[in-house]
């Protein structure tokens, strides 16, 4: 019996040992793919930023150029950039010495780009005349 118990508990250290060292090889082998995943996402991550700077980059370089092409339906010279919260105030009509000059508020948008809340407001505004002239005189 003294025997049979030895082996037994030989066995018991063996099987423990054998569960012991596949637990780490499972552990190191989750630690593998864990960063493997990471790098991944990572790549995925930088490509992702990269195409949002390259989208914001063109969404600006069109701003600034969008007085000179073809969709624009005013004179360039009309137009008077702001940036922020719109892009443009034209004074239509202004560089022609026409009578009347119409003032319009533009905003240039590429892509899929919407309206911010902010503009979207503005616009509200404009449409429902909440516009004014105001002469700040200085001393």
């Amino acid at each position: 019996m003294g025997e049979t118990m030895g082996y037994l508990a030989l066995s018991l250290a063996l099987i423990s040992f054998v569960l012991l060292v596949y637990i780490l090889y499972l552990k190191k082998k989750m630690s593998y793919e864990i960063k493997r995943k990471l790098k991944e996402k990572e790549e995925d991550i930088r490509k992702d930023a990269v195409e949002r700077s390259r989208s914001t980059l063109k969404g600006k370089i069109s701003e600034h150029l969008a007085p000179f092409s073809e969709e624009f339906e005013y004179n360039a010279s009309d137009a008077r950039f702001l940036g922020s919260p719109i892009d443009y105030v034209v004074f239509d009509g202004m560089s022609d010495g026409s009578e009347e000059i119409k003032i319009v508020f533009a905003d240039v948008k590429t892509g899929s780009s919407k309206l911010s809340s902010v503009q979207r407001k503005i616009k509200k505004a404009v449409e429902e005349g909440q516009v004014k002239w105001s002469t700040l005189n200085l001393e």
